[in-house]
């Protein structure tokens, strides 16, 4: 996990078309200049990051549903709940389940844990469009190569 350029997925866990379902898994940083004002003396993962975790592994679960037809983009954050903290060195496990898909959006369910305590859980919408339409292919097909999402397809299949 590298918050400070928004990359908050190091690895896809597992991906299930059939349920829709997709499960990944951070490990958040020792140190990171966000702790520097987040706060001194007592380091925590700020709440709009964890947010921000959950709508990228809800991305990933989308272009794998549409076999990367279209970038998705965070569109509205509903009833979000911050269950507990998040501090240096803790092991996220995140699950994104996709809810509905069509006419240019996506919505989703998604929930962040850790060590098995609950951390935050939203509904997310995103809206989808279409990568001839934004040149953003490669560089997000690059990513989900990186964070293993491509294998996690495969494995799937």
């Amino acid at each position: 996990m590298l918050l400070e350029y928004f990359q908050m997925i190091d690895r896809i866990e597992a991906v299930d078309l059939g349920t829709k379902v997709l499960k990944a898994q951070s490990v958040v940083p020792a140190k990171s200049p966000v702790f520097e004002g987040h706060f001194p003396g007592m380091p925590l993962v700020p709440g709009v990051l964890l947010i921000e975790t959950m709508a990228q592994a809800s991305g990933f679960l989308v272009l794998a549903a549409t076999d990367f037809s279209a970038m998705p983009f965070l569109m509205s954050v509903d009833g979000a709940k911050m269950r507990s903290f998040v501090e240096p060195d803790a092991v996220l496990d995140i699950e994104a389940f996709l809810e509905h898909e069509g006419s240019g959006y996506a919505v989703t369910k998604a929930k962040i844990s850790s060590g098995g305590k609950k951390v935050c859980d939203a509904q997310l919408k995103l809206r989808t469009m279409p990568f001839s339409e934004i040149p953003l292919a490669p560089i997000i097909r690059k990513r989900a190569e990186e964070v293993g999402l491509m294998a996690a397809i495969a494995a799937s299949a």
